[in-house]
């Protein structure tokens, strides 16, 4: 499945609220078909923002890869916008007990947390692993005049708010944070910018080609068919390597010292019944070892960041006291 097969099944997806209920059920949920063998069948994802956005096409990568490896039978993506994530991540604490439900989240929520003020986080949840890590870019229309790096810092630093930078995430997500992190290390202040969040890469997009914005801070793989197509094109990548297929710089190799590489992963309901996390940390595993997602990561421009286990929870406990400090900084979070 390429991503416009991905971005069209997306914009079929629109949840209908009469089927929540049997989606996360409430409180403790009857399991069946949740043995110890076999594909796992029923299970439900829930995206935090719209179609077409990272974490939809991710989880719609992740679908497709699981029935293909028979890991699972099928995999419904529930697209559940609002807050940065927040409001589908409360579904997922609600649902206690529900070990059909899963969650595909990632820095985003973990800042969105912080910025809405969210009564439930992620240590509310029971985490599985962290699938992929994604560089992002800093990008702009095929005819701004924005030529290069250097001509985006210049005309940020003599009028930071009179150009507009957006991204696909709410205030603490990684689109927000990275120009944040670009403009100190420009010595622009970051207060005195002007970020416009979107919700998720699809909205992204239509704001930056019809010119509602300047530019846009977003994961490559959001945009790779723009990027293919020379629709924008883009001033800097923002990993510690350059990316294959893409004609830009690092940031550093441009001249600022700023390295960010977004990652995303799943996390499950609270609560589980005895032996389920170990299934669907399985289920993962068996994803990661098959051919399909391997070419899907390729495609994407992804990098394999598996992670589950203990050591996810400790590097998600990690992420959130990281990305506290820096809203706490910018005047964001208490």
């Amino acid at each position: 499945m390429d991503r416009r097969t991905l971005l069209r099944s997306a914009a079929a997806a629109a949840l209908v609220p009469a089927a929540w209920s049997a989606a996360t059920g409430c409180g403790v949920t009857r399991q069946s078909g949740t043995g110890s063998s076999g594909p796992l069948t029923g299970l439900r994802m829930i995206v935090g923002n719209g179609p077409g956005s990272g974490y939809d096409i991710t989880a719609r990568t992740v679908g497709k890869a699981l029935t293909e490896s028979e890991a699972a039978r099928g995999l419904e993506v529930m697209n559940i916008s609002g807050a940065g994530g927040t409001i589908g991540l409360s579904r997922l604490v609600n649902a206690r007990g529900n070990g059909r439900l899963l969650m595909m989240m990632g820095l985003g929520v973990v800042g969105a947390v912080f910025t809405n003020r969210s009564e439930v986080g992620l240590a509310d949840t029971t985490p599985l692993a962290r699938l992929i890590e994604d560089p992002s870019a800093v990008v702009v229309p095929r005819d701004s005049r924005l030529e290069s790096l250097d001509d985006f810092l210049r005309a940020w630093r003599r009028d930071p708010g009179g150009l507009s930078v957006g991204g696909g995430s709410s205030p603490g997500g990684p689109d927000h944070l990275l120009p944040m992190q670009i403009a100190e290390a420009a010595g622009i202040d970051p207060t005195r910018t002007r970020y416009i969040g979107y919700d998720g890469g699809g909205e992204l997009l239509t704001a930056l080609l019809g010119s509602k914005i300047d530019v846009a801070a977003t994961g490559i793989g959001e945009m790779a068919d723009q990027i293919a197509t020379g629709d924008v094109r883009v001033l800097a990548t923002t990993g510690p390597t350059t990316v294959a297929g893409v004609d830009a710089p690092t940031l550093a190799e441009a001249g600022t010292p700023v390295s960010a590489v977004n990652w995303r992963g799943v996390v499950a309901a609270p609560g589980l019944p005895d032996g389920r996390r170990e299934r669907l940390v399985e289920a993962l595993r068996t994803l990661r070892g098959s051919a399909g997602w391997k070419d899907a990561v390729r495609r994407n421009g992804w990098s394999d960041a598996f992670l589950d286990g203990e050591a996810f929870e400790d590097f998600l406990a990690d992420q959130n006291t990281r990305v506290a400090r820096t809203l706490k900084r910018l005047g964001l979070a208490r």
